[in-house]
């Protein structure tokens, strides 16, 4: 497969999508406040053995930047996608430093989404479903072929 083809293959988000999922996340924030320590009891339930990893963050200060991060490259991912496929392959590679391997990289999207579903409450909408369900599967596919190019 040409470089060609592997950029056609990730194409932009549609833009109703993107603004279902930049209305969740406001909504969200607006109902849950900071979703950091929700978005880490749900990882480390559902991935125990990544608490280790968190040891010296007393303050909860590392994982709010890594989820302000997050934010910050979903917002790329589904808009312009100017800085999110370079994030997001530089992170795989730093976590899997960390022993931290892409498939369990790749959950962590999904771990948002659902404390996004969950702040909302009653206003979360079946658009907003259907966008971050397409999304996480754009987004775990590029975390499992991060040789791939996002195309804006």
């Amino acid at each position: 497969m040409t470089l060609t083809m592997l950029s056609e293959a990730i194409m932009r988000t549609d833009p109703k999508d993107a603004q279902a999922i930049e209305t969740s996340l406001e909504i969200a924030a607006e109902r849950g406040g900071d979703l950091t320590p929700l978005v880490y009891e749900r990882l480390f339930e559902r991935q125990p053995e990544m608490k280790l990893l968190f040891w010296r963050d007393t303050t909860n200060a590392i994982r709010g930047e890594m989820l302000m991060r997050t934010f910050e490259a979903i917002l790329d991912f589904i808009r312009d996608r100017q800085f999110a496929d370079h994030l997001i392959k530089t992170e795989v590679v730093n976590h899997a430093g960390y022993d931290v391997p892409p498939d369990v990289f790749a959950t962590f999207f999904g771990l948002v989404a659902e404390v996004v579903e969950e702040a909302c409450g009653p206003e979360w909408t079946p658009a907003m479903a259907g966008a971050w369900r397409r999304t996480l599967v754009d987004l775990d596919s590029f975390v499992v072929h991060p040789d791939r190019v996002a195309v804006g």
